[in-house]
């Protein structure tokens, strides 16, 4: 479970940005959008938000916040080759950024136990790296790294770390995380660090999901969930047929160059290729079949969306979704939120984190006031993170649509008119 997400110096987050699932005193809507994940016997329960909606125009920042726990989550995962640049961006739109480290930090909880745990780099090497666990409330140091002056690297560990901590030092690349070293040298201490960014966390764009996924869950019993989720959404999908076809040559578009088209054919001879059939009630009780190319663009997205969501449900995924409007309709964008409020649907407390232009969802019906956060860019273009909470708007009474659409929050487009004649000679 995600509880906070800290953010320097990161494309267009110049200062620094506080992201945090952590529920505030308020306890409207506690019961659905609210949950106290397991911790240890005797430690002070922590109330997390199962999720937040983040708003903003467009180039405000709010994928920047994303891709920030993104990267974070690359540099972990998929170490950095030796001499190979870190995925690290600085703000570039004033020198004394340009020349500083970039810095994350990341709490969370897995397997019962909360960390902090963050990082500060610049593209040509870590600076510095720490983490910190709180397995009976307390915080117990496991590691901190420091570059000095003359370029080597100071190491504290606590007490509590156990391994052979000094040969996983000695290993680790001026361009490595000492997490993801000690991991490949098998700290199976430091395993359910590396197993949330691995694992847990899931961050996608929208658009960037093919029905791949969908598709194999339907090869398995998860097809009847898959199936009783379209059909909540109101899709008049009655059964769904995968079936396998060997590759023809006459698939390949007519236009292909001759080069293009015979490399494909070498290619793709003997392969199999999977092809996916609806299935809808006509009136008269018969079944019509429809290849899955033939259905709109917002029944492929959904079912493309449908495998993925239900496994984040099933498995208890941190899932962070950039554009989750994108080619849906706005009850099916509240479909999906009320998935994740659900105890009965989201019993493995998984989280939802998503950025949006959709504000017909922006309504104290849905959301708690702590879940809604808003991007803006200043004049020096520059991303500042705030939450709703900052204008205490009224529990239950204050129109959140209207008020932010109404320029309220800020966190809008500022329209200009037109200086320059749209054509030449007007």
């Amino acid at each position: 479970m995600l509880v906070e997400f800290i953010v320097q110096n990161f494309r267009s987050i110049r200062d620094q940005a506080r992201f945090s699932l952590v529920a505030g005193v308020g306890n409207e809507l506690a019961d659905s959008n609210v949950f106290a994940p397991p911790l240890a016997t005797g430690v002070k329960k922590l109330p997390l938000l199962r999720s937040a909606a983040l708003y903003g125009p467009n180039a405000g920042g709010k994928s920047n916040l994303l891709k920030a726990l993104a990267t974070m989550q690359r540099m972990v995962v998929l170490p950095s080759q030796p001499h190979e640049p870190l995925p690290v961006i600085p703000f570039k739109f004033d020198e004394l950024s340009r020349a500083a480290p970039t810095e994350f930090e990341v709490t969370f909880i897995a397997d019962g136990v909360r960390y902090q745990y963050g990082i500060s780099a610049s593209q040509q090497r870590v600076e510095e790296e720490w983490l910190f666990a709180f397995p009976k409330g307390r915080a117990q140091l496991w590691f901190e790294r420091t570059r000095q002056d003359n370029g080597d690297y100071q190491y504290n560990f606590g007490d509590k770390l156990t391994g052979d901590k000094d040969v996983w030092r000695r290993a680790t690349r001026s361009n490595a995380l000492f997490l993801a070293t000690a991991i490949q040298l098998n700290s199976q201490q430091l395993l359910p660090v590396f197993n949330w960014f691995a694992n847990t966390l899931r961050i996608i764009g929208l658009q960037d999901w093919a029905p791949h996924f969908s598709i194999a869950c339907c090869q398995d019993e998860r097809k009847a969930q898959v199936l009783d989720f379209l059909r909540a959404a109101d899709f008049a999908i009655s059964d769904i047929q995968v079936s396998e076809e060997e590759f023809a040559p006459e698939q390949l578009p007519t236009a292909l160059p001759h080069s293009v088209r015979s490399f494909l054919e070498y290619e793709l001879a003997g392969r199999k290729q999977l092809s996916l059939t609806t299935l809808h009630q006509a009136e008269n009780g018969q079944a019509v079949e429809l290849d899955f190319n033939d259905e709109s663009d917002g029944t492929r997205k959904m079912f493309s969306v449908a495998g993925p969501w239900l496994d984040s449900l099933n498995k208890g995924h941190v899932l962070l979704i950039d554009e989750l409007h994108d080619n849906l309709h706005p009850l099916l964008v509240q479909f999906l939120v009320q998935l994740f409020h659900d105890p009965a649907r989201n019993r493995q407390q998984a989280q939802l984190i998503f950025s949006t232009h959709e504000t017909a969802i922006l309504n104290q019906a849905l959301f708690r006031r702590d879940q809604i956060w808003f991007c803006e860019r200043d004049t020096s273009q520059a991303t500042r993170l705030y939450s709703l909470t900052e204008f205490s708007p009224r529990k239950g009474v204050d129109n959140l649509e209207r008020a932010y659409l109404a320029g309220r929050y800020g966190a809008l487009p500022f329209l200009r008119a037109l200086n320059q004649p749209l054509f030449e000679g007007q």
